[in-house]
């Protein structure tokens, strides 16, 4: 897979770079306080990211004085496995490069997407970056072959959180997996081992060989 650059115009569709933070107490606090685990694992709050000055000023700024949350998601990865989306902008900062597979949401088609739709794009340590809310996205990957990742995750305050119950009312409605959270899984992976919604169809992407 070509792996592409956030700053290409290519990504305009998906999301865009924020300019003006200044994110070097952010990488440095990544760094400091959260875990490379060999697998992936996600954080929605982490009490030392959401302490930094830069906490705020994404709230007001960036979400225009939403209540946001700053978790992570760190590890290893290289695989696509699910897409999720949110009702809301996802925000990425690393403290190392690392790559982001995406689709759009008009790629999916009967509540389907064909994963030759993922593309792939790589964005540089200590970037501020925006992900549309009809971006489809997941775990971020590494970046360089053996190397992980630290990823700073900002979304609207709760994401992430139980699962509301409700009465499915439609298709879309069978694949919320959790608050604000709406899950395509491939067959392949431990999510849909899981009961979620197999709605990724062709090849789980994997960049092992193209990083």
């Amino acid at each position: 897979m070509k792996i592409e650059s956030v700053f290409d115009a290519a990504f305009a569709p998906y999301g865009k770079v924020l300019p003006g933070y200044d994110t070097a107490e952010l990488v440095a606090a990544l760094e400091k306080y959260t875990p490379l685990p060999e697998g992936t694992e996600y954080v929605a709050s982490q009490p030392e990211l959401e302490a930094l000055p830069i906490a705020a000023q994404l709230a007001a700024n960036a979400y225009g004085g939403m209540p946001i949350e700053l978790g992570w998601c760190n590890g290893h990865n290289t695989k696509l496995n699910c897409l999720e989306y949110h009702r809301d902008s996802e925000l990425n900062c690393g403290s190392s490069d690392f790559i982001l597979l995406v689709a759009r949401a008009d790629d999916v088609v009967g509540g389907v997407l064909d994963t030759d739709k993922v593309r792939a794009f790589r964005c540089p340590r200590g970037v501020m970056l925006e992900v549309y809310a009809t971006t489809l996205h997941y775990a971020p990957c590494s970046a360089v072959k053996g190397e992980g990742f630290r990823v700073m995750i900002a979304l609207p305050r709760g994401t992430n959180g139980p699962k509301p119950e409700i009465t499915p009312l439609n298709d879309e409605d069978r694949r919320l997996w959790a608050c604000n959270k709406w899950l395509l899984a491939h067959a392949e992976s431990a999510e849909a081992a899981q009961g979620a919604a197999v709605a990724l169809k062709g090849v789980n992407v994997d960049i092992a060989a193209d990083i």
